[in-house]
C-alpha cells in the first residue's frame, strides 16, 4: 500500500523513516517466500534558488545560475544526505541543476551523471514575462497560445513531462538498487511524478505544487513497486 507523507524533517531522517524495513541493509523478506526484496530510495530534488534579476520565465534558456542564496539552499540540501548509503548521482544538464548537484557530490563522493530526461520542461513562453502586472501574457497576441489549460497548449505536455520522468526515475532505481539515488531536476518534471505516483490528475493550479527549491521529493521502492512517497525541505530556512 503506498504510503503518502508530507515532512519538514532532515533527508536523513526521513529516508530511514521511509524504509519500511528501517533496516541498514536496505532489503526485506518476501512475504511467505524468505527471499530479500531490495529497498532502493530515490530522491528527487529541485534545483536551488536562480539569479534573474529580469524575472522571466528562463525554461530550458542555458547560462541561467544559481544566485547565492541558491548556493547556500544546495548546500544546505546536500548536508542532508551525510551518511547515506547513496549509489548514484545524476542532475538535469542545465546549469543551475549542475551546480545544485556539486555539493552533493562532494558530500557523496559520487560523480554527477548528466540525465537528459529529466531537463525542464519545454515552454513557448521562454525569455517572457510571466507573472505580475507586468506579465506579456496580457498581450492578446499570447492568447490563443493558452486555450488549453490542462494538456497545456503553450509547452510540453504534463502526460510527456510525466513518462520521460517516470522512465528516469526506474533507470535510477536500477542503477541505484539496493541503495539510494539522487537526481537534480526542476518543480514541473518532479510535480508531474509526485501527481503520477499519487494517482492524481497531471493538471493542476501551479499554485497548489508542494516543491520548494532546494526541497527533496523521495520515492521508496520495494523491488520494483513504488511503496512510499515524502517530501521535506532541508533548507526551508533559508
Amino acid at each position: 500500500m503506498l504510503n503518502i507523507s508530507s515532512s519538514d524533517h532532515s533527508a536523513a531522517n526521513q529516508a530511514k523513516q521511509a524504509n519500511p524495513a528501517n533496516q541498514s541493509h536496505e532489503t526485506k523478506k518476501s512475504g511467505g517466500t524468505g527471499s530479500e526484496v531490495p529497498v532502493t530510495i530515490v530522491h528527487l530534488v529541485r534545483h536551488g534558488e536562480v539569479f534573474n534579476p529580469g524575472k522571466i520565465l528562463y525554461g530550458r534558456i542555458p547560462g541561467y545560475h544559481l544566485s547565492s542564496r541558491g548556493h547556500s539552499m544546495a548546500a544546505r540540501t546536500a548536508k542532508s544526505f551525510a551518511g547515506h548509503d547513496v549509489a548514484y548521482l545524476a542532475a538535469s544538464p542545465l546549469l543551475r541543476a549542475q551546480q545544485t548537484a556539486q555539493p552533493i557530490s562532494k558530500v557523496t563522493g559520487l560523480d554527477v551523471e548528466e540525465c537528459p530526461q529529466v531537463i525542464e520542461s519545454g515552454n513557448d513562453f521562454e525569455g517572457l514575462r510571466t507573472k505580475g502586472l507586468r506579465s506579456q501574457l496580457w498581450n492578446p497576441k499570447r492568447w490563443p497560445q493558452m486555450y488549453n489549460p490542462l494538456e497545456p497548449s503553450w509547452g510540453e505536455p504534463f502526460v510527456d513531462i510525466a513518462d520521460r520522468m517516470m522512465a528516469a526515475v526506474h533507470d535510477i532505481r536500477d542503477k541505484a538498487e539496493g541503495h539510494e539515488g539522487i537526481v537534480v531536476s526542476h518543480q514541473l518534471p518532479i510535480v508531474m511524478v509526485q501527481r503520477t505516483v499519487r494517482g492524481q490528475a497531471l493538471a493542476h493550479a501551479p499554485w497548489n505544487r508542494e516543491c520548494a527549491l532546494a526541497s527533496v521529493t523521495s520515492l521508496v521502492f520495494s523491488g520494483n513497486d513504488i511503496i512510499d512517497i515524502r517530501y521535506s525541505t532541508p533548507a526551508r530556512e533559508i
